[in-house]
């Protein structure tokens, strides 16, 4: 909205609805929910935030219209069309935040990264409004009424309660991992070796003290070959630990009582971590390969996945059915973890 198109006063409104906005975007994000005395209806919750949701993308709309031609809004209109959007915005995050913890705190991240996501698509478009010349409809105003919109869909598809939620997290979890091991496969695959051409070594690459830079020049011995089997293995074992959860609290999962709940989020924490752990470990594994920094964070992957097992053991997602691959899966990581471990400590 250039000077030229404006006299000033109708850019006042839209700024106070920005930085109020991002207000409340911040509050969202790094704040509490409201804990409630009294039976909380989860059902009754998804349909106020899902119609809170909706409203804020017909706002955003009718805004983003408003400021799409000429003339200009009038003053009046700017601020009623500035106080819709407001309102709108209150009142979503308003509904998140009766969003309890006790209902899964998986649940509620999920939740409340998707209202955090529609706060910025809102605030974005705001600010382009602002920014933007009157003359045409600009491809940025395009994007960011989109943006709004998309971030508004995303509320479909969220889990409606923590068993859902651990769910979401899993799937996330095991595509990581997937792709770490098929890149495994890949070079034990070569039918030369893969890094035998030199590439330059970044000085300023010194994100893992543990392991070297994986952009050295050097070829790869006959036990380097090995230690990547095992350690592949142990990275099987992990995708392994992810997809027999999955299907555990498919089965099992509830999210009715807050014990169960609680244990639900307990398993998504720790899920969290084990795609991290996979990704040192696989960074580890590129030549000249530091033998003790594979050892370690073997050592490290193997101590999370007995840790998780132990997890899932003591769960309420762990029938009679699920206790032989809980103790088949412990057998396979100490056998990976111990075969590194013996080839690491080989002489040649």
């Amino acid at each position: 909205m250039s000077a030229e198109n404006c006299d000033g006063t109708l850019s006042v409104p839209l700024r106070n609805v920005s930085n109020s906005i991002q207000c409340i975007r911040d509050r969202v994000r790094d704040g509490e929910s409201n804990e409630r005395e009294g039976a909380f209806n989860l059902s009754n919750f998804w349909d106020t935030l899902n119609q809170a949701v909706k409203t804020v993308s017909q706002e955003a709309t009718k805004l983003s219209l408003a400021f799409s031609r000429p003339p200009l809004p009038s003053l009046q209109d700017g601020e009623k069309l500035s106080e819709f959007i407001l309102k709108s915005v209150l009142t979503l995050s308003t509904v998140y935040y009766w969003l309890p913890k006790s209902q899964g705190v998986t649940l509620r991240r999920q939740v409340r990264d998707a209202t955090v996501e529609v706060l910025d698509g809102v605030l974005q478009l705001v600010e382009v409004i602002i920014s933007s010349p009157l003359q045409s409809l600009t491809q940025e105003q395009i994007t960011s009424t989109g943006g709004v919109w998309s971030a508004c869909d995303r509320f479909a598809r969220l889990p409606k309660d923590n068993k859902e939620a651990l769910l979401v997290v899993l799937s996330s979890q095991s595509g990581v991992i997937k792709d770490a091991i098929e890149e495994m496969k890949q070079i034990l695959s070569e039918p030369e070796d893969p890094f035998k051409d030199c590439l330059i070594n970044d000085p300023d690459d010194n994100s893992d003290h543990d392991c070297p830079p994986n952009n050295q020049c050097m070829s790869m011995s006959e036990k380097d070959w090995q230690v990547i089997s095992a350690c592949q293995g142990l990275m099987k074992a992990a995708a392994a630990c992810l997809r027999k959860l999955t299907s555990a609290v498919k089965a099992n999962g509830d999210a009715a009582e807050p014990q169960k709940v609680a244990q639900l989020d307990d398993l998504a924490d720790i899920s969290r971590e084990i795609s991290p752990s996979v990704d040192d470990l696989a960074l580890c594994l590129y030549p000249p390969m530091n033998y003790t920094g594979v050892e370690n964070h073997t050592s490290k992957l193997a101590a999370l996945l007995r840790k998780f097992l132990d997890l899932i053991r003591s769960s309420h997602v762990c029938g009679e059915a699920e206790l032989s691959w809980v103790q088949f899966l412990e057998g396979a990581v100490d056998h990976n973890v111990q075969k590194a471990k013996e080839l690491i400590e080989l002489d040649g």
